[in-house]
Formats: C-alpha cells, sequence, structure tokens
C-alpha cells in the first residue's frame, strides 16, 4: 500500500494523496477552481512543471493564466508550438527567433527564411499549430546528459542553444520534448498542448507578431496597437546588438572568454553617448527651451538627465535639471491617495503637486526667480533649502520623472518649446533564440541592486512591492510613452554580466518559506546563464552606476 502525504491546496484546503502522485494529477480535481486551465504549480513556493512527483507533505498552488507565472508558462508553451510548427512547415533545422514584445505579444523573424514571409506561410504555420492543440500532445520534460543535449541541439539547428549551454556547470541539461521536437527552454511549460488554443500570427514589419490572450480581458487576444515608436527602438536595440555582435547570451558569454570586458564596454556605452549626442543637437537646433523625461522605475532617468546636460553644455547652452520627486504633497496630509493595500501611492500622478509645478513653470519662463524645493523621503516632507533657480536667454530647463509626459506636469506651456523624452531599458539581447529576456526583469534586477545599495532595502521587499509598480506603471506611464518626440534606451548590453554579482546573494537570502521564493528562484536561473563581469571598468557616468554604485552624478 502507497504511503499517504498531506497536501495543503492554496486557499482551498487538504488533501491526503498516494506519495508519488503527480501534480498533474492532482490538478484534475481542481480544475474546477481555476477560470482558466491550470499550467503550471509552485510546491513550496517553487515553481514546477505539472510532471512533479509529490513525495512529502507540501503546499501547492495551482497557476492558470490569470498569474504572471501561469501566463509566463503560457507564452513560454505557444512559443514552443509555434517553433515546432514553424519546423514541420520549413524543416527541422529552420531558425525562427523570437525578438522582443509588444503588449505582451511577440515579434517573430524567420531570419534564413530567404522569401519575405506571406501571409499564406503563417496559415499554413498556424494550421499546424492548431492541428496539434487538437491532437493534444504531450509536452515532456527530458533530463539529458549535457553532452548529448549540444549534439540534439545541432540536429535541430538550435546552435544558439549550443553557444548558451556550454557555459552551464551541470553535466546535466532538461529539454522539452514536443511529438519529435527537442528545445530548451530555461522555464516551466504546460503539460500538453490542448489548453494552448488561444494564439494569432499576423504579418508584421520583416516578420509576424505572435498574438497571445488577456487573461485580464476574459481571455480575448491581446490588442496588436502600432506603437510604431516603441518598434523603432527595439530595431535600433537589435542594431546595437548585431554592432557588438552578440544578439544572445551565448553569443555574449563567447565574447567575453575571447575578448574580455574592455571592448564590450567601451563600445555598448559609446552608443549611448553618441544617442544622447544627437537628442542634446535636436534640442538645441529646434529650439526646445524644456525638455521632459520620464519612463518607469529603474530606466535610469536621473542618470541620463545628468549625461544629456553634459552633451547640451558642449552644444553651447545651460541646462538645469528639475527632479519631479521633489514635488511630492507631503506624507500622511491626505492629498496622496492609497492603494488597495491601504498604503500611500506614490506611483499616481495624484501624489505629485502639479498645481506647483505648473506655477513654478509659468514663473520661470516668464524670467522670474524660483526657489526649488527638495523632497526629504526620510521624513517624506517637501522642504524649501535656498536653491533659487532664475533662467537666461538660451537655457534649458531639464524635468526628469516618471510623469514626465503626462501634460498635467506642463500644462499651459506650448508644444513647441517642449522636447519629450521617454527613457526604459529594452533588451538588447536574449537568452537564446527562442527565450526572450523581459524588459520588466532587467529593470527588477537593477531596482533589487540599486534599493539594497542605496537604501538598504531588502531583495524581498523590492518583490513584494514590484507587481504594484508595474500596474502603476501600466495604469499612469505607459499610456503616454508614443507622446515622446524621442526614446532613450537605457540597456546595456553587459549589464546582468555585471548585476550577477550584486543580486545573487540577495536573492538566495530569500529562503522557501517567503511567497517571493517563487520569484527569487526565478530570477536566479535566469542570471545563471551569463557570466560574470567585475564592475572595475564601468565608466563613472554610465547608466549602470546608478545601480551598482560609484557614479560621478551622486555627489
Amino acid at each position: 500500500m502507497n504511503k499517504q502525504i498531506t497536501i495543503t491546496i492554496a486557499n482551498t484546503g487538504t488533501a491526503i494523496i498516494p506519495k508519488g502522485t503527480t501534480l498533474l494529477e492532482l490538478s484534475a480535481s481542481y480544475a474546477n477552481t481555476k477560470q482558466w486551465p491550470i499550467l503550471v504549480a509552485t510546491v513550496d513556493n517553487e515553481l514546477q512543471d505539472l510532471s512533479r512527483k509529490l513525495l512529502f507533505d507540501s503546499t501547492v498552488e495551482f497557476l492558470d493564466a490569470s498569474d504572471p507565472n501561469g501566463f509566463r508558462a503560457y507564452q513560454r508553451s505557444v512559443s514552443f508550438l509555434m517553433v515546432y510548427a514553424a519546423k514541420v512547415v520549413l524543416g527541422k533545422k529552420a531558425r525562427v527567433v523570437i525578438g522582443h514584445s509588444i503588449n505582451k505579444n511577440y515579434y517573430c523573424e524567420l531570419p534564413e527564411h530567404h522569401e519575405p514571409i506571406s501571409q499564406e506561410l503563417l496559415e499554413k504555420i498556424e494550421a499546424v499549430m492548431r492541428e496539434t492543440v487538437e491532437r493534444n500532445l504531450p509536452i515532456e520534460k527530458h533530463t539529458l546528459q549535457k553532452e548529448y543535449a549540444l549534439n540534439l541541439a545541432a540536429e535541430f539547428g538550435l546552435y544558439d542553444k549550443q553557444r548558451l549551454l556550454k557555459y552551464r556547470h551541470n553535466l546535466t541539461v532538461s529539454f522539452y520534448k514536443l511529438d519529435w521536437f527537442y528545445n530548451y527552454f530555461y522555464g516551466e511549460m504546460a503539460p500538453s498542448t490542448g489548453c494552448l488554443n488561444h494564439f494569432k500570427l499576423v504579418k508584421r514589419s520583416r516578420g509576424f507578431m505572435l498574438q497571445f490572450p488577456d487573461a485580464s480581458q476574459g481571455n480575448e487576444l491581446a490588442e496588436l496597437a502600432p506603437r510604431h515608436k516603441v518598434s523603432e527602438v527595439f530595431e535600433e536595440a537589435s542594431e546595437w546588438a548585431r554592432i557588438i555582435n552578440a544578439d544572445t547570451v551565448g553569443a555574449l558569454n563567447d565574447k567575453l572568454c575571447q575578448h574580455g570586458n574592455g571592448m564590450i564596454i567601451r563600445v555598448a556605452e559609446a552608443l549611448h553617448e553618441k544617442k544622447t549626442a544627437l537628442l542634446a543637437d535636436r534640442i538645441v537646433n529646434e529650439n526646445r527651451p524644456i525638455v521632459l523625461i520620464a519612463g518607469p522605475t529603474s530606466s535610469g532617468k536621473t542618470t541620463f538627465a545628468a549625461r544629456l546636460s553634459t552633451q547640451l553644455r558642449a552644444a553651447g547652452v545651460t541646462p538645469h535639471v528639475i527632479g519631479l520627486d521633489n514635488y511630492y504633497h507631503n506624507r500622511g496630509d491626505g492629498r496622496i491617495p492609497r492603494d488597495e493595500h491601504g498604503n500611500e501611492d506614490y506611483e499616481t500622478i495624484v501624489a505629485i503637486d502639479t498645481a506647483q509645478i505648473t506655477k513654478d513653470l509659468q514663473a520661470l519662463l516668464g524670467g522670474e526667480r524660483v526657489e526649488i524645493p527638495t523632497f526629504n523621503f526620510l521624513t517624506g516632507k517637501r522642504e524649501y533649502k535656498g536653491r533659487f533657480l532664475e533662467l537666461a536667454k538660451g537655457d534649458v530647463l531639464i524635468l526628469e520623472g516618471i510623469h514626465g509626459l503626462n501634460e498635467q506636469i506642463s500644462e499651459g506651456i506650448p508644444s513647441a518649446h517642449k522636447f519629450k523624452i521617454f527613457i526604459s531599458a529594452l533588451t538588447q539581447i536574449n537568452i537564446d533564440d527562442h527565450n526572450r529576456i523581459p524588459t520588466t526583469d532587467t529593470r527588477l534586477v537593477r531596482r533589487i541592486v540599486r534599493d539594497f545599495q542605496s537604501r538598504g532595502t531588502l531583495a524581498v521587499d523590492t518583490i513584494d512591492r514590484w507587481p504594484s509598480v508595474l500596474r502603476g506603471e501600466a495604469k499612469y506611464i505607459y499610456p503616454h510613452q508614443e507622446e515622446a518626440d524621442a526614446f532613450f534606451n537605457s540597456a546595456l548590453i553587459y549589464e546582468m554580466c555585471v548585476l550577477k554579482q550584486y543580486a545573487e546573494p540577495l536573492l538566495f537570502d530569500i529562503t522557501p518559506d517567503m511567497p517571493q521564493y517563487t520569484e527569487a528562484r526565478r530570477l536566479v536561473k535566469f542570471l545563471s546563464s551569463f557570466l560574470c563581469m567585475p564592475s572595475e571598468n564601468i565608466p563613472v557616468n554610465s547608466i549602470l552606476r546608478e545601480f551598482v554604485g560609484g557614479s560621478c552624478y551622486s555627489h
């Protein structure tokens, strides 16, 4: 008789089951507790495929596409399905590249396909995908010897996986199998193709969009918003990766081993400096006295504003920088709205004293002398410490903050006087052809490091607040990005190699009994693909210095 174990099902109750029962078998009894099909689960806060056998008393939470980890598993599984279908249609060595994400959808290309991608071709690939969903084929996880896995990758034309996996310390590698096709993914998968029935392939630019459902919208497919400016900056990011000749982590690791880090750092920083100089020239040539810089948290707004100031000085004008954070309402005065947890919500523009900003801007543009406040984050109070500002003819005023592009910040100022810049860390490389690096992961790792370095905030607290930050950005920041006159991509192709050594100890400090452990383990797994790089050679004016310390602008 099998030994019985006790499983606590999150938000549901307990179940006594035979030892060795799989999560998939157990999930059948809880399918009706979810709105969408169960895709993956956490076991004692560690994310697992449903093929995992339960051997000990545990706490289990089943996840569907409404959960961030469940949605990532859905995206990953549909991506696997799409790559499989493309190889069925074009041959098993056909190369498929999943590039970047726009509004939860993936932009993909077939770089070695010698003809323009036609609607007919996309229909053939999609037809194979839907037929495979109908067949409900299992997606199986196989642990392989590393040497065998490398040979298998070559058999399927997955040379990007070869470059990546050769740097793994483990002697074994986990591949997923769908029908006859093996592929490597660094995250968990759905148990079978039968639950992957919401997707669409749509022609876009040189490639196509892989469209996913939006569980928050009744599982309707996510909007294919045009967002031309965002697409352009992703294309620029790809071009920067090509200049350095490293479009995947495996290629980047190769560069580090063959040439060291000097060239990579110098070229990456030079691309940032060149872009900043071009923006400064535009501002001067177009005679825009007000520069508004906005972007999500941890995008490097403060350092970028300082670097832009230097380039403006080099172009012959005098810049003045004002941080919009200095105009927060005083903490506890009742003017800052509360979030769903009852905490003051500093993500909303209502937390900013826009009336005072408008008054000060109008006065400055009218030639008056204005005292600029400083917000004391320790006391939660706005303070006036005798910092007076008066604009001379030809001076440029730079305002930076998460709400910089919101018209409430610069109400009444003619559009012709304003130059709007949206900054974000849009990933330049991916793990490999099929495992992309989300922009939010780049920023989260940055923030974990910075918050600990500068404020002593533990990673567990930063991770805990992150979902609220993302909701605020989606609501208050991203809707304004297409209004920008220019975009600046603050991502550096080498930064994860540096941030890894700062972030890993903080993430390993999060223990399995903490709810944040699931996210911490996911980030540790993500960072494991990168080789480490020391920080000594990073220039003191680099945006990365804003997060690891040592910036020349912090004095």
